[in-house]
């Protein structure tokens, strides 16, 4: 197998490879660090290459997981392997290793892929755009002078740039849509508690987040998301097991669903014409496969829904550099902090206990209002960005004078639709359906009900189908 050839197929695919003996596990990871090789320096997506790893993992077995054999990175932020550096993007985490697998790593491997690296996040996640004081920026593979997208941003870029077809994410506001949209992607979000976080934490940024992946096909998602939902030991709260496999409702026939869309963000953020346009190209395919299109959004209070992200996240970013601090006998301090991480540290250390518990109630509050909109529609379509991917430097993290509230605006901003699904937990799915007429990839989001990825991923396969992105390649690519 040379090197394009092995970038023209999805895990599943390389995996049917490996089983029908047509190419070894040891051969495939080889392509993918060539890839690594060839394309890093020009996408800065790569933290640390881990090929000695992954040749241990290789010699001693590999599960005969679905995608046994499939090359596959992580985030250096979330889920951590055993002796990996964790870096979080941060200068005060950099060096941060762990002597353990978390319960998703584990689950990983029995997936069968191999892991062979580590990938860029910016710090602490907190951004739309992967561009870390610690690494630099990370550039876009349609376009190196644009954004990857973030906070899956390295992830992102190696999957779309064919080093890997897949590769771990996770998302908080956003981070594993915005990312697919920006590169050409499938990026679900799965719903909150199905994807394990132990055995380290238990809600991750007090249930905003949830980890996965960012994949080349939808039935890689649905695969990978079979192989790894599901809680684990010790866990006290969990998402409604599905009645059957996600592959096989991507594989089954469709079903007619009353979808509603929306083009104007309820924080009043302004949307791009070509966002626009391609929602409604989204809209016309949608009506042709069948499907009912109605305009329709849920109506919350946008003021109380910013005020409870600001403090979500602040409180959560306060205590999470506290513990990486404490962990590294490190002092979180403006030298090693970018400007808006500082600001929004300092926020939550200042924060009450009664502020954070208010947040909590808002949130509640908001997930009980959405959730009667779901009542009415199977599915929220909307795009996933306010704009095409935004060029480098243009969300800077590290400006002089920005405050934790004026950082938060400018990232939903760009993504004004994601957040929403974090604050209910509700699963949702940017796929690429729309196109700048630049050529850059422009995502579509569409949301389901709490604990109903089988929706998604049943429409996802059907517009998959009809709208096919695999045959476009990015200008920078194996």
């Amino acid at each position: 197998m040379n090197i394009s050839e092995y970038s023209s197929f999805d895990g599943l695919g390389l995996a049917e490879l490996v089983r029908k003996k047509e190419v070894t596990p040891k051969e495939l990871k080889d392509i993918a660090l060539q890839g690594i090789e060839m394309l890093n320096p020009k996408l800065n997506a790569i933290v640390s290459v881990l090929s000695e790893q992954s040749e241990e993992e290789i010699n001693k077995g590999l599960s005969t997981g679905p995608f046994m054999g499939v090359p596959f990175l992580i985030k250096e932020m979330g889920l951590h392997a055993a002796g990996v550096p964790i870096n979080i993007g941060s200068r005060l985490a950099e060096g941060l290793t762990f002597a353990h697998d978390t319960e998703l790593m584990t689950r990983f491997r029995r997936a069968g892929l191999v892991t062979i690296g580590t990938t860029t996040t910016p710090e602490f996640g907190y951004s739309s755009t992967t561009e870390s004081v610690l690494h630099g920026p990370t550039r876009n593979p349609w376009n190196i002078e644009k954004s990857a997208g973030g906070s899956s941003g390295g992830s992102s870029a190696a999957v779309a740039a064919g080093i890997v077809p897949l590769a771990h994410a996770n998302d908080g506001g956003g981070s594993i849509r915005i990312p697919a949209a920006c590169n050409g992607l499938v990026g679900l979000k799965p719903t909150r508690g199905r994807i394990p976080n132990g055995p380290d934490s238990g809600e991750l940024l007090s249930g905003f987040a949830v980890e996965f992946a960012v994949t080349k096909s939808v039935r890689d998602t649905a695969a990978l998301l079979d192989t790894v939902a599901g809680p684990d030991i010790g866990s006290y709260a969990w998402a409604e097991r599905p009645k059957r496999s996600y592959l096989r409702e991507v594989l089954s026939p469709p079903r007619r669903l009353r979808i509603a869309w929306m083009d104007k963000p309820l924080n009043g953020a302004m949307v791009d014409q070509e966002c626009v346009k391609a929602l409604h190209e989204t809209i016309q395919l949608c009506q042709e496969l069948g499907h009912e299109m109605v305009e329709a959004a849920p109506v919350i209070d946008e003021e109380l829904h910013f005020l409870a992200t600001l403090r979500i996240w602040a409180a959560n970013l306060h205590q999470m550099m506290n513990g990486v601090a404490n962990a590294l006998k490190r002092t979180p301090s403006e030298e090693n902090l970018e400007t808006a991480s500082w600001a929004c540290y300092q926020l939550g250390r200042r924060m009450k206990a009664s502020e954070l518990l208010e947040a909590i109630e808002i949130q509640n509050m908001i997930s009980r209002s959405v959730g009667k909109f779901f009542m009415q529609y199977d599915v929220l379509l909307s795009p996933t960005t306010a704009c095409p991917p935004l060029h480098i430097g243009e969300l800077n993290s590290n400006a002089s004078g920005i405050d934790a509230e004026q950082w938060t605006k400018q990232v939903f901003t760009f993504a004004p639709f994601t957040n929403l699904f974090n604050t209910t937990g509700q699963p949702a799915i940017s796929l690429p359906l729309g196109w700048s007429s630049q050529g850059l990839p422009i995502g579509m989001q569409f949301a389901g009900r709490f604990a109903d990825e089988a929706t998604l991923l049943n429409l996802a396969g059907q517009l998959e189908q009809a709208c096919p992105w695999k045959n476009k390649r990015p200008s920078v690519t194996i």
